[in-house]
């Protein structure tokens, strides 16, 4: 039976998505626009200002002007944190069209939607806070000298945000950003514009001067808005989210300006399962890291690696649930897995499928779930007996895909967990305490979760290694990021220098 494969648009869409500059929205310069579908049926829905250098050049211009003649780079951190909550206020009391707006826009799950929604209100209140209670160093030589740190802001900060969970991201970056006193420029990814339109009337309403924040909407190429802002003189920190190809590109076009940079690239995480865990636990932490947000998460457990002793066991349990898990319109509260973002993306996804069963045993999946032949869905697919060397378990899905590979012995699980180019997540599942310590420390990887799924507490770094990110962010290193921090040394006693010249 064909399912609807529609989706009602959530009320109050704007009629067209423009650029938002210096407290204004404004179309490109040049009249250039791009078409945004709609994820379910890949309909044009809505039309988007395409930014070009000159448009960007206005955003940075703006920018500049708010940080360098504007109060809010110079505002006292209590202050700043007042608007910051404010912030967040408006995110919450607007969360149930937010949501809806992101689950349109995306193909999200409702409530997944609502979930991201949520942790966006909850980013601008943890900075927020972070700033006022934040303390600076201060080391003294007794009778001699003091010395004290005095952060600053760094002056105009460009972001750049994915298509994935694109409001609650947009969100990680901002607040921290804004908190220490940047004004920014923020180019969204061209899939999903929706959502990021949405923060001028929300920054509005909380009382963020004009100029702040500024929005310029439009492709990454050269030539185009991304390009433009990584390229721009007057815009000395870039963060960056997204994949690593097109990560080298940035850090390249960077460096003649010596950029700031932040970077969190791809993934391909595994998860390591001995066979003392708690086996109900890993499946259901693992189906969760690789099939909630349709897949599309960066820290997604793709590569699940079993003992050989519970393996089979593992797989066709694995499996079974897998087959449960539900496919549906974005909109339905009861839909486990949407619609992949784009369609250029889902046939990205569905050429890694085709592969995969050459390169591994299909126990569940393996196409367009059934009843939907139209739109971007895709069945939740388990590849079993996927060999190391195998495309599907060394590069980036990105999607409802999962590969499964046995082991015999700890060392043979290391060797196989640390087999990749990426290096942002892992998890390991065991009751043995030193064994999960010992292996979590040896795993090329910025982040490791033990018998636990992808649980966030937004004090800790947050980034990879290896091909998987530059740089860290979340609590303090976030702050670090976004200021400069000056050293200050006063003179308390003599001067015991060496004189030069004397007469």
């Amino acid at each position: 039976m064909t399912q609807q494969t529609t989706v009602t648009p959530p009320e109050g869409l704007p009629d067209r998505i423009r650029h938002y500059i210096d407290g204004a929205f404004v179309d490109s310069l040049g009249g250039a626009t791009f078409d945004v579908l709609d994820p379910v049926s890949n309909e044009t829905y809505i039309q988007a200002a395409s930014g070009g250098p000159d448009d960007v050049d206005r955003a940075v211009q703006a920018a500049k002007r708010a940080f360098h003649e504007g109060s809010w780079s110079t505002m006292l951190p209590r202050d700043r944190s007042r608007v910051l909550h404010r912030i967040a206020d408006v995110v919450e009391s607007r969360g149930e069209q937010l949501a809806a707006m992101e689950s349109f826009d995306s193909g999200l799950p409702i409530t997944q939607a609502s979930g991201q929604a949520r942790r966006a209100a909850e980013n601008f209140r943890f900075f927020a806070d972070l700033i006022v209670a934040q303390t600076d160093d201060a080391f003294k030589v007794p009778g001699r000298q003091a010395n004290y740190v005095n952060r600053k802001p760094i002056g105009v900060a460009g972001l750049i945000t994915p298509w994935n969970t694109p409001f609650m991201l947009e969100s990680w970056k901002l607040a921290p950003a804004i908190a220490t006193g940047n004004s920014v420029v923020l180019k969204p990814a061209e899939f999903t514009p929706l959502s990021a339109s949405l923060w001028a009337g929300i920054f509005e309403e909380a009382g963020l001067p004009a100029g702040v924040f500024n929005l310029v909407n439009g492709y990454g190429e050269e030539g185009y808005a991304g390009d433009s802002l990584v390229k721009h003189p007057d815009v000395p920190l870039i963060s960056f989210t997204g994949e690593s190809t097109t990560g080298q590109l940035i850090f390249a076009n960077a460096a003649p300006h010596l950029k700031g940079l932040s970077m969190e690239l791809g993934g391909k995480s595994p998860a390591v399962v001995f066979a003392d865990a708690d086996m109900e636990a890993a499946i259901n932490a693992t189906i969760f890291g690789v099939f909630s947000l349709n897949g599309e998460r960066c820290t997604a457990g793709s590569r699940i690696l079993v003992e050989r002793s519970v393996y089979e066991e593992f797989v066709e349990r694995y499996a079974a649930q897998a087959k449960r898990v539900t496919v549906g319109l974005p909109d339905d509260p009861e839909t486990e897995v949407g619609a992949l973002v784009h369609p250029e993306h889902f046939e990205k996804v569905m050429s890694y499928v085709e592969l995969g069963k050459s390169e591994g045993r299909l126990v569940a999946g393996g196409g367009r779930p059934e009843g939907f032949e139209t739109g971007n869905f895709v069945a939740p697919t388990v590849f079993a007996d996927v060999a190391p060397d195998a495309r599907i378990f060394q590069e980036e899905i990105f999607g409802p895909v999962v590969a499964i590979t046995p082991f015999d012995t700890e060392e043979e699980a290391l060797a196989l967990a640390n087999d990749t180019k990426y290096g942002l997540a892992a998890y390991v599942w065991t009751n043995d305490l030193k064994r999960s310590h010992t292996f979590a420390q040896a795993v090329e990887a910025g982040m490791v979760w033990l018998n636990s799924n992808n649980v966030r507490d937004l004090r800790t770094p947050f980034g990879g290694v290896k091909a998987s990110g530059l740089g860290h962010e979340g609590g303090y290193r976030s702050i670090d990021f976004y200021t400069d921090q000056q050293a200050v040394h006063i003179n308390l006693g003599e001067v015991h220098n060496p004189v030069f010249g004397k007469a």
